[in-house]
């Protein structure tokens, strides 16, 4: 049988990729183009009725949204969600990872299983057995508290502990994820490493700073990334737990954009949020690349 030509086994991967291609492009690519042409339009309720009222206003919506100081408070907000809730959530998973991961601890699916199941809670859900959590009166956490002398916090209600209280229930809900992948990565060390350190007197933290780290490093750069982005996305808890505010002191980029969209159905000023929003992530990760890139170097 005579071999299929460098011609032919393209052909044939190009037909087993069209339908999967063709899919994206029908359901991602297409719709990420005509959001982005939507941003430099007037979109709104009055168009939803009447496709003629559209009209194209070039760049006017980015300049509303750089005058706009919601705009400005969004963006401050999702970045202090990012830059204090995305370390502390690796910090945990990476914690919590050594811990059901070292040789003495017994029941180890147990503990992962009981880890993990946060994770894939309905987050609704979860946003409204925290918001009972923190209530100011009635909640478990002022409860516990009070028994040891401090005074009720309102957590949600207070513009400087509301954002703190959801990156409190972020942490909690997302390390679980972020620890099995820690806990793969660390299953992947070879142990030869650690008993080296071992004899030549290295400690439990000379062990960990200098074989465990370097050896999760690419580990640590995938689940940062996927934190991070993920982070940026912020919604549905300050949606369900505090509308965004109090004082907007909880208002995200995308619940700016949920608001703008959805509320006030200016569809074209939301859809330049959207992609305000991905340059700012964009950014985020070519910036973290190039420190990766010039620690390696």
């Amino acid at each position: 049988m005579k071999a299929p030509t460098s011609a032919e086994q393209t052909g044939a991967a190009w037909l087993f990729l069209t339908p999967a291609l063709t899919l994206i492009g029908l359901f991602f690519f297409l719709p990420v183009a005509a959001s982005f042409l939507l941003s430099f339009t007037d979109f709104d309720i009055y168009a939803i009725a009447d496709p003629a009222n559209v009209r194209l206003i070039g760049l006017r919506n980015y300049i509303r949204l750089v005058e706009s100081p919601i705009f400005w408070t969004a963006l401050k907000n999702t970045f202090y969600f990012v830059l204090v809730g995305g370390p502390l959530t690796m910090v945990v998973s990476l914690g919590a990872a050594l811990l059901v991961n070292a040789p003495l601890v017994r029941f180890k699916a147990l503990f992962r299983t009981l880890y993990f199941a946060p994770f894939i809670t309905t987050l609704v859900a979860v946003a409204i057995v925290w918001r009972y959590l923190y209530h100011r009166q009635y909640g478990l956490i002022n409860y516990a508290l009070g028994a040891v002398g401090i005074a009720p916090v309102d957590w949600l209600g207070d513009p400087h502990w509301a954002m703190p209280a959801i990156i409190l229930l972020a942490v909690w809900k997302n390390f679980g994820y972020n620890m099995l992948i820690f806990i793969a990565g660390l299953q992947a060390v070879p142990q030869e490493l650690y008993e080296a350190a071992y004899l030549d007197g290295a400690g439990p933290w000379r062990r960990f700073r200098h074989v465990t780290l370097p050896m999760l490093g690419p580990t640590l750069v995938f689940v940062s990334l996927i934190t991070m982005i993920g982070f940026f996305q912020l919604f549905a808890e300050p949606y369900v737990m505090t509308q965004g505010g109090p004082l907007r002191s909880t208002t995200s980029m995308v619940l700016l954009m949920y608001e703008e969209g959805f509320r006030w159905w200016r569809m074209g000023f939301a859809a330049a949020v959207t992609f305000v929003l991905f340059l700012v992530i964009l950014a985020f990760m070519l910036l973290q690349r190039r420190l990766r890139g010039e620690q390696a170097a």
